[in-house]
């Protein structure tokens, strides 16, 4: 079993209402061979909500306090990205799952890269505030891009 973010399979939760469903990993959790997984959904921002991007920095710094998550307003919501992170990692560790399919991007489930804080469409190497404690606590991370790498 995997975890999977929800807007991959068609949930919409993400900031715009809308999602970004792939068939393939919608099929996976309709086979039940994966759990579907929103970490901003968990730590309780709505659908939809305003964009929300990293200020100056990536996952790992919010995590050592050094960064803040803010909406395109300039509204801290960086308490509720890291529930979300640690709502997400309980529920994969219920399940006893060690690997999981995010959306690219996310500055939740970014894995190889997250959107600069500047909210102008500019990407930049990092990872989201999730896949930040799903890797520290030894959670393969794949994305919507890449995962095709796994032996599923």
């Amino acid at each position: 079993m995997i975890g999977v973010s929800a807007c991959l399979i068609g949930h919409e939760v993400r900031y715009d209402g809308g999602h970004k469903r792939q068939k393939e990993l919608q099929q996976l959790v309709d086979e039940g061979r994966a759990v579907p997984i929103c970490p901003e959904v968990l730590g309780g921002l709505s659908t939809p909500r305003e964009p929300s991007e990293i200020v100056d920095g990536d996952g790992m710094s919010v995590w050592k306090g050094q960064k803040r998550v803010k909406t395109v307003s300039n509204h801290d919501v960086t308490d509720a990205f890291t529930l979300g992170a640690q709502r997400a990692l309980a529920l994969l560790q219920s399940y006893n799952i060690d690997t999981v399919i995010l959306k690219e991007g996310s500055p939740s489930c970014g894995s190889t890269e997250i959107y600069d804080g500047g909210f102008q469409g500019m990407k930049k190497a990092g990872m989201g505030v999730t896949t930040a404690l799903l890797q520290y606590h030894g959670i393969q991370v794949y994305n919507e891009y890449n995962w095709h790498m796994l032996n599923i």
